[in-house]
């Protein structure tokens, strides 16, 4: 199918902790990984990715509050780069 001329693509969706554990445990209990992916618009290899981290503990909430914390500091070269030239008395 694809884009017509002049659309714009879609960002990628983002899908909450709770809906990721709910798709992992339908998938325990029984529900195919083709039904799981048609039925919520998402790829098989990306349900295979949360049933990874689901039974490595990353989706408990233990986990997700590490995530929000560390996503709150910038991680891009341009940050890296520059906090490493900051003078060493500067406190944020």
């Amino acid at each position: 199918m694809g884009l017509a001329f002049g659309e714009k693509p879609t960002r990628h969706r983002s899908r909450g902790i709770e809906f990721k554990r709910q798709a992992v445990q339908e998938y325990l209990s029984g529900e195919t990984l083709h039904g799981l992916a048609k039925r919520h618009d998402v790829s098989r290899q990306l349900i295979r990715v949360w049933i990874e981290k689901y039974e490595a503990g990353e989706l408990n909430d233990d986990a997700q509050a590490a995530v929000s914390s560390s996503s709150m500091r910038p991680a891009s070269p341009r940050w890296n780069a520059w906090s490493a030239r900051r003078p060493s008395n500067l406190s944020f």
